[in-house]
Order: structure tokens, then sequence, then C-alpha cells
């Protein structure tokens, strides 16, 4: 099967459907305390005063907010921001497709997608299969559309958490000398960060870890491994990425991730699950109309990745994400205490999304870290590192309740906006029948390190799988409109 017209899908109205709507109505409920907030009072000036009011017996400046509210606001956006999100739609993608179909071969895009683990059982759940089977179905859909080159980023995904590991354990040893070695939090969610620089700022960012996402190191590989394998240049490929969260749009367009020079970025587009599942259903695609077509390999011929045994979907450990937490403390055991750690024990805190895990040898504590999901559980945290009372060397943050499984571009309902729990745990529970596969025993990574990035500690590897956060805010200093 091949759609040969794709100029006639009303690709707006899925959009609408997961993102517009919903944020509306978000920015509709915090309208008033939204207005006070610390980018609308620069812009307009002192044209309007926020009251002084009480609050737990202390004089705070006008209306609370909660840190979810502001969060779902996308107010503080610069007009440039708003801009570079607005081109992550199926619109755009529609716009490419239409080039490649209306220009010369030579100046055609080649398309290629890159679906997120977390995505996968997204599918298999609404299309009543495995998630193998639901992989090979995607991966036909996309590919009957006009994109050439479907991936997983799992590979990638490996990546960062290996750089994750090497970059604990550093800090760890340094850690009497540097104050900002520890606690080392976790940087693969967007909203996290963007909270993180935005609002408090130096008080978190020395403590982000700087190993690149998942989804950021796979547009590097894309863009630069992948364009040098088929003699492409960067400019010559859209790549879109399939996320289960919105938050991923605003990634892709941060500044370190876009090549000025040749006007392209890591990640060109960033579509959630629930766009494309719309776009099924509006396409009205059937199970019996989509080919099984096996997902591509980054690597081929000389880099010989593709043989049978490398081409199985597998999952990192953790409940519904990459399982950082995990990875690292089962690394750290091992590499600074000598200590083989097969099973974790969580030990739940105030709820599910907020756990700990603690390596004791001899009645000592070695090792304690946490993993802190959904805003409430954040502003719990913050407000305890603000009073020196974190004792953990490691925090694994996500910004969703329940984790990446549960982003809002795959579990939210049709209805009311709220998170569909029945979807999520079906998700849970077809993410979890994926086999684990460890990074470290990956063969492609271990080829990758050498052929692509000169050796695991080379500057290419520095440059091409780390970042830096930086402070973009206030400091670390408290937003008056903020409600802890």
């Amino acid at each position: 099967m091949y759609i040969t017209d794709i100029s006639s899908l009303p690709y707006r109205e899925p959009q609408r459907k997961m993102s517009e709507v919903n944020v509306g109505k978000r920015k509709e409920k915090c309208e008033n305390c939204t207005k006070q907030c610390n980018k609308k009072q620069s812009d307009e000036g002192a044209a309007s005063q926020p009251e002084r009011q009480e609050v737990n017996g202390q004089v705070s400046e006008g209306p609370q907010v909660l840190l979810s509210a502001c969060l779902s606001c996308d107010g503080c956006l610069s007009e440039e921001e708003s801009l570079k999100i607005s081109q992550q739609s199926l619109e755009e993608v529609e716009r490419v497709l239409d080039n490649n179909k209306r220009c010369d071969v030579s100046k055609h895009k080649v398309l290629v997608a890159s679906v997120c683990p977390q995505s996968l059982p997204f599918f298999a759940v609404k299309l009543g299969m495995d998630v193998s089977a639901a992989a090979l179905r995607l991966c036909g859909f996309l590919k009957s559309l006009g994109v050439q080159f479907v991936f997983d980023t799992s590979l990638a995904a490996g990546f960062s958490i290996i750089e994750s590991q090497k970059e604990f354990v550093q800090r760890y040893r340094r850690r009497h000398h540097d104050p900002h070695a520890l606690p080392m939090f976790t940087s693969s969610c967007p909203g996290w960060i963007r909270y993180s620089e935005r609002v408090l700022g130096s008080l978190v960012t020395p403590h982000i870890c700087t190993a690149r996402s998942p989804q950021q190191i796979m547009g590097c590989l894309v863009k630069d491994f992948f364009c040098t394998q088929q003699k492409l240049n960067p400019d010559q490929v859209y790549h879109v990425v399939v996320a289960p969260c919105f938050d991923k749009k605003l990634e892709a367009v941060r500044e370190e991730f876009c090549n000025s020079l040749l006007d392209t970025r890591d990640v060109d587009c960033v579509l959630t699950s629930g766009e494309i599942y719309h776009l099924m259903e509006q396409k009205k695609v059937s199970l019996q109309d989509l080919d099984s077509v096996p997902l591509d390999q980054v690597c081929h011929g000389d880099c010989r990745l593709g043989e049978a045994g490398d081409t199985a979907l597998a999952r990192h450990e953790g409940r519904g994400s990459e399982g950082f937490l995990e990875h690292v403390f089962k690394h750290a055991a091992k590499e600074l205490f000598g200590l083989e750690v097969h099973e974790i024990t969580y030990k739940t805190l105030r709820n599910r999304d907020f756990q700990e895990v603690t390596l004791e040898r001899d009645g000592e504590t070695l090792l304690q870290f946490a993993a802190v999901y959904g805003f409430r559980n954040i502003q719990t945290l913050v407000h305890r590192m603000r009073k020196g009372r974190v004792p953990y060397q490691l925090v694994e943050v996500l910004s969703c309740p329940g984790g990446c499984l549960s982003g809002r571009g795959q579990a939210e309902s049709e209805v009311g906006g709220r998170v569909d729990k029945a979807l999520v745990q079906q998700m849970e529970d077809t993410y979890s029948s994926l086999p684990v596969r460890l990074p470290e025993v990956n063969p492609a990574l271990q080829t990758l390190y050498q052929d692509w990035l000169q050796g695991q500690d080379s500057p290419q590897a520095s440059m091409l799988l780390h970042t830096q956060y930086r402070n973009q805010g206030q400091g670390h200093g408290q937003p008056p409109h903020m409600q802890w």
C-alpha cells in the first residue's frame, strides 16, 4: 500500500484535538494568575501592579498559581519559540512531502522518522497487537506516507544511559571538593529542564547531568553518522521524531541543537504518538491495509549492525521510561563498591511517583537514589533542596506522573483532557513484556563509539553526546507568583 495523496488530509484537526484545545482550556483556567508572571510583568511594565495579600502568615505578591498550572501554559514562550514550535506539526511534514513531489530530485528531502520506545506500546494497545507487530505496522504506515527510513531510538537511549553512568561516577568521586557534584539530576525530560533553567536557576542547573537526551542523541546519529553513510548533507534530511510528550517539541528547537550555517536542526519535527494515530484515523487505515515493514538499522554494510539478534525490539530497565535510575544505580554499585545488584527494591514514600532505592553494606548506606515524577513531587523535592535536606546522590526527574508512558501526547483522553488511566495501565503491561537489554553489552553501541565517535572519552563523544544547561530566568529566587 502506498498513499499517494496526502494533501487532502485535514491535518489541523488532529493536532487541535491533542494540543490546542487542551492548552487553551488550561490557559483559560489560570489566565488571572499568569497575568502576574514575571515575563508579562516585564512586557507590560508597571501598568498593572499585583495586589499584596497574606498567605500562610506571609505577605505574597499577587495571586498564587500552582507550578503544574504555570507550566501547562505557554504564556512564557517567546515569539521566536512559538513560531518554531508551530512548525512542529503535521502541516510541516505535509509541506516537505509536497515539495518532494514538485521539485527537482536533486532538491528532495530524505524523510527519516525515529520512534521512541515509549510510543510503541501506545500503538500496540490501539491496534490490538503486541509491540513488535505494532512496530512493523507503524513502520509500514510511515513509509506509505513517503518516509524513507524508520528507526527506533533505543540505540540513542543506550548512549545516553552509558554517558550518564560515567558522569555519575565522576561526580561521586569529586563530591568532597565540588559542592555542585551531587545530587545529580537526570536530563532527559524537557519539561523538567525548562523549569530548572527558567525558574530554579543556579540552585539546580549545575547538578543536571550533561548527557543529551535520547531524542537529541538520535538527532546527532541521523544528521551526522547516518548522513555520512548516505553521502548526504544534514540539510538534505528531514528528521521526524515520534514521541509520547508535547514538551519534546520544545526540546527540538533549543539553540544548541540547531545548525545555523546549514539552516537545519538535529530533529526537524516532533510529532506525538496521538498525532500519528489521529492521522491513521483520518486516512481510515485498517489493519488489513497496513503492510508489516521491518524497522531500519542506523548502521549497515561495514558497520555490520543489522544481523538478526540486533534488530529485535528491547527495552531498558525501569517502569515506562528509559530506566536511568536503575542503570546508573547498578553501574555505580559495581564501579564504586564492587557490588553486583541484580534486583532493585523501591520504597514508596509520598506516593507511587516518589520512590527511593538504597544500597547498603553491613548496615551502612552507600547509595540512596530517588525517582520523582510529576510536578507536585518535584515541588516537594525542590523545597527540600532549598533547605539542604536532599539525602540522594541521584534523582531521576520526570514531569509526567507515571513517567514517559503517561506523556500527554498519547495518554490524554479525548474527553476532559485527563490521563486515561486504563490506557496507561495497558501500555505499562505491554511495555514490560519487552525483554531488557543492557546498553553495556550492546555490540552496536561499542562499534559506534569507535567508528563514529573515535572512542568513549574522545572530544567527539563529548561534543555530540553532551550539552550544557544554563540559567535563563531570575536565578534561584522564588518567583512571587509560585505556590509551594
